[in-house]
Parts: structure tokens; C-alpha cells; sequence
């Protein structure tokens, strides 16, 4: 029971929500970028959350199922096709022996997330399937996929999600650009001057080239800081959002460092952080000041769509819905 790489995409690799409690240990969580549409494919197929997937970005990679399964893509909108008729992103579809999945053309979105029921059977590395590509370990021999790849499923396959189940607009990102993404005060916000901080949210940025999945780059009007005092490394995170000495800003994402001596003067609020996720070099972003509360409450709210979405796929499966 497996899926085959028939063509190699630009960067394709086996992930799901990366391995924790290891940042004392200078090892960073890793996983997926786009957590949301990570757990909803997932929990759409009846999945664990964490259960492992395939991270595409386009051009994507062609893949021939070895057995009949079913499967669901989710994230960005890269054209899917199976047998050259068109797949529906976040919609659960069947496979049989010898289906070609193909990626035709990026309609919105930069990564899609292909998911099988039962996840993969991968190499897990303390915990995690999530491939750590600098210490080649997790996922598939800890490196991207490549022609020929054989990539197993796991043993019980078995999906509690009728084909054609979908989900509905709550769960979807929108892949505007420029898009609002959601902030709060970091640990060193106060180092900016007065007249930074308001620029800080009245401001365009634009996601450079020099951005991948440790860091996005920002390029824009320079902020400055009130000193240019050391300080001493300290904890980060996905979604930390770092003052460079330029006056240019960095995001830190999925494959972020575990400390940084940079400012962290605000940090993406979670919920955002899928959006940020699925844009690209070129995309422009602005951001908007919020409480860490109300950040709460829109973790909360998200956590409470999961929940609906996988009761309707066990309800679904039982034939009560």
C-alpha cells in the first residue's frame, strides 16, 4: 500500500505538526507551514491531526497510487488532477490501483498539503514523521521526495469520510494579497521609537526573494530603534517576528531557529499564521495590532470548527448525517 513519485516537484516532502519539546535542545519544532489546512485534510479523512503529509509546492510532483484509497488535498489550489479530471481542494476523492495524481497549474496559494486516510508510514524522528532536511532525518530519509520514491501508506487506512465530503468557507483561507495579518505586542516592542510603531501597522510590506521555510523576509520603510543596545539571545517561535540591524523585518516560520538576538517586537497571532504560510515571494503584507486575548478568543473559535468538522465526518460515516 503505497504512493509512487513519478515526477520530481520543486520541493516535496513528508511532514505533519513537527516534533515538540526539544527547542532546549537547540532542535526547532519543524512540520508543516500551513497548520490549518494541515488538520483539516486530516480530520476530513478521519485522521488524527498529526498524522503525516505530503507538503507540495509548484511546480508539484506527478504520484501513481499503488492501491485503491482514499485521499484529499488541501491548502493552495494547485489545478490537481487524477486520470486528467479535476480534483476539488478540501474535498475527500477515491483513488484506485494506478490513479496518477497530477498538478496542473497554481491557481491561488503557494502549498498544498496531500493527505491519504491513515496518514503515511514514514521514519519518525524523535516523535515526528516531519522531514528535518538539515539533520536528514524524519520523513522520508530525512530529505525531499524524489523520482521513484515509494512512500507508504499507513496500516490502517481505512477512512470514516465519505467520498465528496467537503468542507465549508469557514475553514478555507482567503490567498489575498496584500493581506492583514494579526499581531501582538512582542517582548521588545517598546524598543521601537514612537513614530516606528505607527508606521509598523500603517505600512505595506513586501515578502522578499531571500525568503523559505525558516523565514520570510520583509522589505519596506526601515523601523528604527530607540538604542542599539546588545541583548542577550532568547526564545523564539513560529510566527516571531524579528528587527534585523537594516531596520527590515523577519517572520520566522516553520523551520525557524530555536533563539534569536534580534527584537522580537511582535509575533503572528495563530490564527493568521496559515495565511502568512500560503503566501510567496513578491505577496505584500500589512499588519494589525490585537490583544493577546483577543488572540485567544480567535484560537479558541478555531478550535471550535475542528471540533464541528470532525464530528460531521464521524456522524457522516455512521449515516446519521
Amino acid at each position: 500500500m503505497s504512493i509512487v513519485v513519478i515526477k520530481e516537484g520543486m520541493l516535496s516532502t513528508v511532514q505533519d505538526l513537527g516534533r515538540v519539546g526539544y527547542r532546549r535542545f537547540g532542535i526547532n519544532p519543524g512540520g508543516v507551514m500551513d497548520r490549518t489546512s494541515t488538520k483539516v485534510v486530516n480530520y476530513l479523512l478521519g485522521n488524527d491531526a498529526d498524522a503525516a503529509v505530503i507538503e507540495l509546492h509548484f511546480p508539484a510532483g506527478s504520484f501513481q497510487f499503488e492501491k485503491e484509497c482514499v485521499f484529499a488535498i488541501g491548502g493552495a489550489d494547485l489545478g490537481a488532477e487524477l486520470d486528467n479530471k479535476k480534483v476539488e481542494t478540501f474535498t475527500a476523492a477515491r483513488a484506485t490501483h494506478g490513479s496518477i495524481l497530477k498538478f496542473r497549474q497554481r491557481r491561488d496559494g503557494n502549498r498544498a498539503y496531500l493527505a491519504v486516510a491513515g496518514g503515511f508510514d514514514c521514519e519518525r524522528w524523535l516523535g515526528s514523521a516531519s522531514t528535518n532536511m538539515r539533520a536528514e532525518l524524519g520523513g522520508f530519509h530525512g530529505r525531499r521526495l524524489r523520482a521513484s520514491d515509494r512512500i507508504e501508506f499507513a496500516a490502517s487506512a481505512e477512512s470514516r469520510s465519505a467520498v465528496g465530503t467537503a468542507i465549508g468557507p469557514s475553514l478555507r483561507h482567503s490567498f489575498a494579497s496584500p493581506a492583514t495579518i494579526r499581531v501582538t505586542a512582542g517582548p521588545e516592542f517598546d524598543v521601537l521609537t514612537a513614530v516606528c510603531e505607527q508606521r509598523l501597522f500603517e505600512s505595506t510590506y513586501e515578502i522578499s526573494r531571500h525568503s523559505d521555510r525558516m523565514g520570510f523576509r520583509l522589505s519596506g520603510e526601515p523601523l528604527f530603534r530607540l538604542n542599539d543596545s546588545e541583548m542577550l539571545s532568547s526564545g523564539v517561535t513560529f510566527g516571531t517576528v524579528q528587527l534585523l540591524p537594516d531596520g527590515q523585518m523577519i517572520v520566522l516560520m516553520a523551520d525557524h531557529q530555536t533563539t534569536g538576538g534580534y527584537p522580537r517586537i511582535v509575533t503572528v497571532a495563530s490564527v493568521d499564521l496559515p495565511v502568512l504560510a500560503q503566501m510567496a515571494a513578491g505577496d505584500r503584507v500589512s499588519f494589525k495590532l490585537i490583544t493577546i486575548e483577543e488572540a485567544e478568543r480567535e484560537s479558541c473559535e478555531l478550535e471550535r470548527s475542528f471540533a464541528f468538522l470532525r464530528f460531521g465526518v464521524r456522524n457522516r460515516s455512521a449515516g446519521v448525517l
